[in-house]
């Protein structure tokens, strides 16, 4: 079992920054795809980025430009820094790791992904 919690989130105007975290626990190591997703209010849970074992990342078109994942690879931990946010950024975010069989690679589908943190809520104002 994975648990994934994660931090950072708020309210900003927009413009802004924000920078979530996402640490990982449980039987882990280094060597695993984390993702971030979001979710707004009578919208589907989109993934916004993917960052694989070897560090390859993948971003959503929608935030390309704007937003960065990383990872600390020693802390199990991925970062979401958000820059520029916009209105339509409003969501809740969610961290999320497929399990071990994936071997590091990051799956296509949210189906794929195993293990949720509980979500936090970010909000960008006008």
């Amino acid at each position: 079992q994975v648990q994934l919690v994660e931090s950072g989130g708020g309210s900003v105007e927009t413009g802004g920054s924000l920078r979530l975290s996402c640490v990982a626990s449980g039987n882990t190591n280094n060597r695993f795809c984390m993702a971030w997703f979001r979710q707004a209010p009578g919208k589907d849970r989109e993934e916004v980025a993917t960052i694989d074992a070897n560090r390859g990342t993948r971003h959503a078109e929608a935030v390309k430009g704007r937003f960065r994942i990383s990872r600390d690879g020693a802390e199990n931990t991925v970062y979401l820094q958000m820059d520029n946010l916009q209105l339509e950024d409003s969501a809740m975010y969610y961290c999320a790791a497929p399990t071990a069989e994936w071997a590091g690679r990051c799956p296509q589908f949210r189906s794929n992904y195993a293990y949720w943190g509980q979500g936090i809520q970010v909000t960008v104002s006008s």
